[in-house]
């Protein structure tokens, strides 16, 4: 089981508190057991969460303690200017020379920045204060641009919802997609934003009319074997093709076949996690071309091949398993997603 740590600071943000403990704490494994252990610490008794105080169950003496801690979460706090605890820097910074894995939400990049620890890598927090953590941290390349940033050992993700995307992103590299897609049906959210999603900092509401695309996306994952050109999607919709591009823009935040390919992946991680079907089989069912096509793209956007994922999240069962499998119970198998993998599909909807 994985240990999770959750920082709680004075002035903490409720919002960025509630995510990681409540992800973590529901995920579970196909035989039922918890997946993570969550705890709360921090340098008080009770600290300020805005209209309300928490009271703290765990000092920062348990992130020492707590020698099997596997990550550490960062929420932000109401006031970025505020100075870091010297007992919070110095927790942080010996967690990461112990190899822990930390990570912030939104504005938690500000206190994670103040170790250190963001030096020379890429980082993104809440849009809004990108600005601000470019000027105050010169040594950090600061991406605006994007929901959460994976550097391995050190993560961070923008703002709000992208704290859930940074959260599930974990469990997916942790315990594999259907694992993550479980989890994110608890969280009722979906599982189609990856990392490199844009933030929603500058695009149009959705249209006057309030029409959404979910019933387009439903019919899409629907039909995923079949050849889904623009054309085609946009007959359906009863929409030209410039208006189902302008649509998908406002409410996805990328392009229909972008979109496609992500969903068609992540179909196709779940095959390859709960049955033995052929990568071939698989290909045509998810609506590539070709296997060769398939395998190109998968790696391209996964990191490791169709096989390779296969092997590192499935169960020994599968092996063994009639075609149709079974539940996936494996665990991650080292550096097998560095590059970090994408998950499941689930219908999206602007937040």
């Amino acid at each position: 089981m994985h240990t999770v740590a959750v920082i709680a600071l004075d002035h903490v943000v409720p919002f960025d508190l509630a995510v990681p403990t409540d992800v973590f704490g529901w995920v579970r494994l196909a035989d039922g057991s918890p997946g993570y252990r969550v705890v709360v610490c921090g340098p008080a008794d009770e600290v300020s969460a805005g209209p309300f105080t928490i009271r703290v169950r765990h000092g920062l003496a348990t992130l020492a303690d707590l020698t099997e801690t596997d990550t550490i979460i960062v929420p932000g706090v109401a006031d970025d200017d505020a100075s870091v605890p010297a007992e919070v820097v110095d927790a942080l910074r010996a967690a990461a020379a112990r190899g822990t894995r930390i990570a912030s939400v939104c504005v938690g990049a500000f206190t994670l920045a103040a170790t250190g620890l963001l030096n020379g890598l890429r980082a993104t927090t809440h849009w809004l204060g990108t600005a601000e953590l470019a000027a105050r941290y010169p040594a950090i390349e600061v991406d605006p641009h994007v929901l959460y940033v994976d550097n391995g050992q050190i993560l961070t993700s923008a703002g709000a919802a992208a704290g859930l995307d940074l959260c599930l992103h974990l469990v997916r590299r942790d315990y594999g997609a259907a694992v993550a897609a479980d989890a994110a049906r608890h969280s009722v959210t979906p599982l189609e934003r990856d990392g490199g999603q844009a933030q929603f900092i500058a695009h149009e509401p959705p249209a006057p009319d309030g029409v959404s695309l979910r019933p387009l996306l439903t019919w899409m994952e629907q039909n995923l074997a079949d050849e889904l050109t623009l054309d085609r999607i946009a007959r359906h919709a009863a929409l030209s093709t410039r208006t189902l591009n302008r649509r998908f823009r406002e409410q996805t935040g990328t392009t229909p076949q972008q979109w496609l390919t992500r969903v068609r992946l992540r179909r196709a991680q779940h095959l390859l996690e709960t049955t033995a079907h052929p990568v071939e089989w698989i290909a045509a069912q998810t609506g590539f071309t070709s296997p060769s096509t398939f395998r190109e793209r998968f790696k391209r956007l996964v990191g490791v091949s169709p096989a390779a994922y296969r092997a590192s999240f499935r169960g020994a069962e599968i092996a063994s398993a009639p075609r149709g499998g079974a539940p996936v119970a494996g665990a991650l198998a080292a550096g097998a997603l560095a590059a970090g993998a994408l998950c499941v599909s689930a219908t999206y909807t602007r937040p």
